[in-house]
C-alpha cells in the first residue's frame, strides 16, 4: 500500500473556488469516481471525484476554503497497481495541456474574427426574425437531464435570462438566453435528455447589435467565469481529465440555486438535489445550514427525521396537531401518565382509523328465543361450572356467518394487490381490564361447542384481567367482537382491528315493541354495529352478512344447518 496526495484537477481556469461540502471523512474507503468534495464558483457547482480507489488517511481542506488547480485535497492509501494507472493517465493528459497552450493565439485570432463578423452584422436589417436556441457546449456531456423549464411560450426574456436547468451526475447548470426576445415555442420538456445542439426553444428577436450577434457566434464557447478568458482548447479535443473538470468547463452560465415550484430560490448542489429526488423531498421546504444557507446532505437527513417525529406525520401527514393547552390555568388538575397498554391501544386504533376506510352499519337482532333458551340452560351451566352468557352464542353465530361470507374472513395484502382468504376461524373478543383494552383470540370457533366457548372465553377474560395473557393468545384473529354488555348504549362505531377487515359491536339488550302483522309484541332486541373495511367489503356484502347473523341469533337452530 502507498499513500497518494489527491489534488484539485483542472478547473477550466477558475481560481479561488470555494469548498462547500466535504463528502468523505478520515477512514472512509472510497471507490474510483466517488465524490470527495463539492466546489462552487460564481457560475457552477461541481463535485471532485476520486481518481482511484483507496482509504482516506487525512484531509487537507475544509468547508469554506478557497482552492485552485493543484491544491491538495487529501491523502489516499492505495494499492500498488493504482500508481501505474495514475501515471498513464497523467501521461495521456500532458500532451493535451501542451496542445491547449499552443492553440492560445489561434483562439485569440478566432475571437477577433468573431468581432469582425459582429461588426458586419451591424449593417444587416434589423427586422424581427425567428431564432432556434440550442444547448451549447456542455463540456462533452451527453444525455443530460432537463430538470426545470424556466420560461413558457409567450414569455419575454432578456439576454442572459435562464431558459432551462440541466443536471448531470456531477453538476447542475442553467442555460441562458443568447439574446433578447419572445419565446414563440418550447421544443424541450422536463425529463428530456439533452446534449450539445439539442433544440431548446424558438425565439422571435429583433435585429441584434454587434455584441449580441457576436455572442450568437460564440455560444459554443462561453466564459467559465464572468472575468475569465474563454478556454483555448481545440473544440474537437476538449475533454475533462475528471468529472469535476467536465462540470467546471461547462459552457453555460451554471449556478447552484434553481427556482423551486413555489418561487423560492433553492441553494443546493447536484448530489443533494439527486438525493432529494430519491427521497421525494421538496427542497424549498428544507432549511440549509451550509455556507450562505446552502442545503447539504445532513439537512435532508434532519428534515426526514423531523417528518418522522412530527405529530402531523403521525396524524396522517398534513393533519395539524391539536394545540397544547395549559389546563391548570382554568382550575386544579391531576396528571396521570398513560399505561404502556393504553399507549399501544391508542396507536393501533389511530393507525387503523387513518389507514382503513371505515363504514358502519347498524341493525337489531331479535334474541327473545335465544334468551329464553339461555335461562333454561342456567341450571345445567351451574353444574358444569360455567356461566352461559350471550357471548358464546355471538361467537358461534359470527363463525357461521364468516364461513358463509369468505370476504369477512380475509385480509388485504400489504401491497393492496390481493386478498388473503383464511381457512380457519379465529375470533377475538375485546376485554376491558384495569390496565387497558386487550383482545384475546379464541381459535377454531366454528369447531367448538357452546359449552367449550363459554369455558374458554371466561378463562381468557380472567387471564386478561390478571395480565397473564401470552402474546400468542392475542394473535391470529380473523374477526373481533366488542361487547358493551350491560354497560348501556344503543349503538357505537367500533374501530377495525387491522389487518382484520371487520368488527362487530354489541350494545345493551332492550325490550322493544315489534309489529308481528297483527299487533305489537314485546321483543328482546340486541343492537348490533358492524364496521368494515370498504376497500374489501361493500354495502351489499355487509347487508348479507348482517342478515344471516341476525337470523341465526333469532333462531339458534340455524346454527345446526
Amino acid at each position: 500500500m502507498t499513500k497518494e496526495t489527491i489534488k484539485i484537477p483542472d478547473l477550466g481556469g477558475g481560481e479561488g473556488v470555494e469548498v462547500i461540502e466535504v463528502c468523505v471523512a478520515v477512514g472512509d474507503v472510497v471507490e474510483q469516481e466517488d465524490s470527495l468534495l463539492v466546489l462552487e464558483s460564481d457560475k457552477a457547482s461541481m463535485e471532485v471525484p476520486a481518481p482511484k480507489s483507496g482509504k482516506v488517511v487525512s484531509i487537507a481542506v475544509s468547508v469554506g476554503d478557497s482552492v485552485s488547480e493543484g491544491d491538495a485535497i487529501l491523502e489516499l492509501e492505495v494499492a500498488e497497481g493504482s500508481d501505474e494507472a495514475a501515471s498513464e493517465s497523467e501521461a495521456e493528459s500532458a500532451p493535451e495541456s501542451e496542445s491547449a497552450s499552443e492553440q492560445t493565439p489561434a483562439a485569440d485570432d478566432d475571437t477577433d474574427g468573431g468581432n469582425d463578423r459582429a461588426g458586419d452584422a451591424q449593417s444587416e436589417s434589423t427586422a424581427e426574425r425567428t431564432e432556434t436556441v440550442k444547448v451549447p457546449d456542455v463540456g462533452g456531456g451527453e444525455g443530460i437531464e432537463v430538470i426545470e423549464l424556466c420560461v413558457a411560450e409567450g414569455d419575454e426574456v432578456s439576454e442572459g435570462d435562464s431558459l432551462i436547468v440541466l443536471e448531470s451526475d456531477k453538476a447542475s447548470m442553467e442555460v441562458p438566453a443568447p439574446f433578447t426576445g419572445v419565446v414563440s415555442a418550447m421544443l424541450i420538456k422536463v425529463g428530456d435528455a439533452a446534449s450539445e445542439g439539442t433544440a431548446i426553444a424558438e425565439m422571435r428577436v429583433a435585429g441584434a447589435t454587434s455584441a449580441s450577434d457576436a455572442k450568437v457566434e460564440q455560444t459554443a464557447q462561453p466564459a467559465e467565469k464572468a472575468d475569465a478568458p474563454v478556454s483555448a482548447e481545440p473544440e474537437p479535443k476538449r475533454e475533462a481529465s475528471a468529472a469535476a473538470r467536465e462540470s467546471a468547463s461547462t459552457s453555460v452560465n451554471s449556478t447552484s440555486p434553481a427556482p423551486a415550484a413555489q418561487g423560492k430560490q433553492v441553494y443546493a448542489g447536484p448530489a443533494v438535489r439527486k438525493l432529494a429526488r430519491e427521497f421525494g423531498i421538496d427542497l424549498s421546504k428544507v432549511s440549509g445550514t451550509g455556507p450562505r444557507k446552502r442545503i447539504v446532505k445532513e439537512d435532508l437527513h434532519a428534515y426526514v427525521k423531523q417528518l418522522a417525529k412530527a405529530p402531523a406525520a403521525a396524524a396522517g401527514g398534513g393533519i395539524a396537531p391539536i394545540p397544547d393547552v395549559d389546563f391548570a390555568k382554568f382550575g386544579e388538575v391531576d396528571i396521570q401518565p398513560l399505561s404502556k397498554l393504553d399507549k399501544l391501544t391508542a396507536a393501533n386504533m389511530h393507525r387503523s382509523w387513518l389507514n382503513l376506510p371505515h363504514v358502519t352499519q347498524f341493525d337489531d337482532a331479535d334474541v327473545t328465543e335465544l334468551e329464553d333458551f339461555r335461562r333454561e340452560m342456567k341450571k345445567e351451566a351451574e353444574q358444569r361450572g360455567v356461566k352461559l352468557t350471550p357471548l358464546p352464542f355471538l361467537l358461534k353465530a359470527a363463525a357461521a356467518a364468516l364461513r358463509a361470507n369468505a370476504k369477512f374472513n380475509a385480509s388485504l395484502s400489504a401491497d393492496g394487490e390481493s386478498l388473503v382468504y383464511k381457512h380457519y376461524v379465529h375470533i377475538g373478543m375485546a376485554v376491558d381490564t384495569p390496565a387497558g383494552l386487550v383482545v384475546p383470540v379464541i381459535r377454531d370457533v366454528d369447531k367448538k361447542s357452546l359449552w367449550e366457548l363459554a369455558e374458554e372465553s371466561a378463562e381468557l377474560a380472567k387471564k386478561a384481567r390478571e395480565r397473564k395473557l401470552k402474546p400468542a393468545e392475542m394473535q391470529g384473529g380473523c374477526f373481533t367482537i366488542s361487547s358493551l354488555g350491560s354497560i348501556g348504549g344503543t349503538g357505537f362505531t367500533p374501530i377495525i382491528n387491522a389487518p382484520e377487515v371487520a368488527i362487530l359491536g354489541v350494545s345493551k339488550l332492550a325490550v322493544k315493541p315489534v309489529w308481528d302483522g297483527d299487533g305489537f309484541q314485546p321483543r328482546k332486541m340486541l343492537p348490533l354495529s358492524l364496521s368494515y373495511d370498504h376497500r374489501v367489503i361493500n354495502g351489499a356484502d355487509a347487508g348479507k352478512f348482517f342478515t344471516e347473523l341476525a337470523q341465526m341469533l333469532a333462531d339458534i337452530r340455524r346454527l345446526l344447518l
